[in-house]
């Protein structure tokens, strides 16, 4: 699976937001996270419009997550950027009907789907922001291939 520079950086001004648990500025993001303000802006504009960040005007201005951190999944914020966490061609893996001796293929697309979601589902902004990962996550990091880059 590979990560966009988009949804990577989406999930760090969300993480940061999180940790913030008020209202911040978008140069207050920017800097405590190192991506760039113009693209920044166009990240947390996606996140308010999925209803994940809320924005204020003005001097006091800002923002702020739309609801409490727990609720919000690292699955919710990538796909408030990218759309579905995975998809083949830009089908979903279940919509794809292979034949022959590829036909187990589109199982093989659907297993990694749920692999995905197994994660990101489960791993919340405030699990993050608090460094206390769910132990299932924490496992799979333990495995002895897990940092093996191939």
């Amino acid at each position: 699976m590979r990560t966009t520079a988009k949804a990577d950086y989406a999930v760090r001004a969300a993480v940061e937001l999180a940790a913030a648990g008020d209202m911040v500025t978008a140069e207050h993001i920017a800097q405590a996270t190192g991506i760039p303000h113009n693209f920044l802006e166009n990240i947390l504009g996606d996140l308010r419009r999925a209803g994940l960040v809320e924005s204020r005007r003005g001097q006091a201005g800002g923002y702020l997550l739309a609801k409490p951190a727990e609720e919000i999944s690292i699955a919710d914020v990538i796909r408030a950027v990218e759309g579905p966490l995975a998809n083949v061609r830009g089908l979903s893996p279940d919509a794809l009907d292979y034949e022959g001796s590829a036909a187990k293929l589109r199982d093989v697309w659907v297993a990694l789907r749920a692999s995905v979601r197994s994660v990101l589902e489960r791993v919340t902004l405030a699990d993050v922001a608090r460094g206390d990962l769910p132990p299932h996550v924490t496992e799979l990091t333990r495995e002895a291939d897990a940092w093996v880059r191939r």
